[in-house]
């Protein structure tokens, strides 16, 4: 009989069924767990499901019967995964649940933004539009997405289905080739000219070495056309202190951003500093959180554990 133990299963919505698997087992949840409980929590544990608790080589080393983590997301950098390929750990992930979600909830924020609906909507409550004595009022700029050059960092799934909805809108999609680097083909754009160019950015990178802090203040100052900087995917690939800097100095016009470098993020953080500008809009990390796509992930999570009983293991893809 195999212990199934949830680390963390206030990461998805209490609403969300979360069925049992079809196994013999012992199935034991933990709404949150803290680094210095993990060990204990998953003594005698086969499987682990994790969302965002660490699990790194000198906690895997104390867990000799661990067989498979299920990572209840898509990004698996919270566990070390060259131990577990030592150790014989499978690992699990989330694959093609969010496809709908995130680019929803980007063009969510960029249409917020473009149209200055908060802006509209904080001058409402203060009365200015019975100030105006007319029927309207101007006192933002209001922009539309159809024509405008939409520079698409991350060119996977969640990248090709914002670059669908934006031709559905009338605008132009430009992929970027990866940061310093040449020859992507026809169907990409120079990284240098989606910067100069783009009228809005948007993110959809995973976070690696490679990638964490890609757009910083020297690429801040490349932006010509002053654009809208939308971040669904890692709070790190953007250095927050340069985004602040680059707002205050109008290299770019407004911020939308659902995920911060540390999360939560501290009172102080670079983001949390600038959240309540009309021009900024900060959401917890819910792109992902449709409840169509928080079932998805739990029907997913639970196929891939079953897999994995069965001696069919689901591959991770991240």
């Amino acid at each position: 009989m195999h212990k199934v133990v949830f680390l963390d299963r206030s990461t998805i919505a209490p609403q969300i069924r979360l069925r049992s698997p079809a196994f013999a087992h012992e199935l034991i949840q933990y709404e949150s767990t803290r680094p210095e409980e993990v060990v204990e929590r998953l003594a005698g544990a086969t499987i682990a499901i994790t969302n965002k608790v660490p699990l790194r080589a000198e906690t895997l080393r104390q867990l000799p019967e661990l067989q498979l983590i299920a990572v209840a997301a898509t990004g698996t950098d919270c566990v070390d995964k060259t131990f577990c390929q030592q150790r014989g750990i499978a690992v699990t992930n989330i694959r093609g649940y969010s496809v709908n979600t995130v680019p929803e909830h980007t063009f969510t924020l960029m249409l917020a933004l473009r149209r200055n609906i908060v802006a509209f909507r904080d001058d409402v409550l203060a009365g200015e539009w019975q100030k105006s004595g007319q029927f309207c009022f101007f006192n933002h700029p209001i922009h539309d997405l159809a024509g405008a050059r939409l520079g698409i960092i991350g060119e996977g799934a969640l990248g090709q289905r914002v670059a669908d909805i934006a031709r559905a809108f009338g605008m132009i999609p430009l992929f970027a080739t990866h940061k310093g680097k040449r020859g992507f083909g026809r169907l990409y754009t120079p990284w240098d000219e989606v910067l100069a160019t783009s009228d809005i950015i948007t993110l959809h990178s995973p976070l690696t070495p490679e990638t964490r802090g890609m757009i910083g203040l020297d690429e801040f100052r490349a932006m010509q056309r002053q654009p809208l900087i939308i971040n669904t995917a890692r709070g790190g690939l953007v250095v927050e202190e340069d985004l602040v800097t680059a707002l205050d100095e109008g290299f770019i016009s407004g911020v939308g951003f659902d995920v911060t470098e540390g999360e939560p993020p501290s009172a102080d953080s670079p983001l949390m500093r600038i959240a309540g500008r009309p021009n900024v809009i900060l959401t917890p990390h819910v792109a992902w959180a449709s409840d169509e796509a928080q079932q998805s992930l739990a029907d997913q999570l639970m196929d891939n554990i079953e897999n994995f009983v069965e001696g069919t293991p689901s591959s991770t893809s991240a």
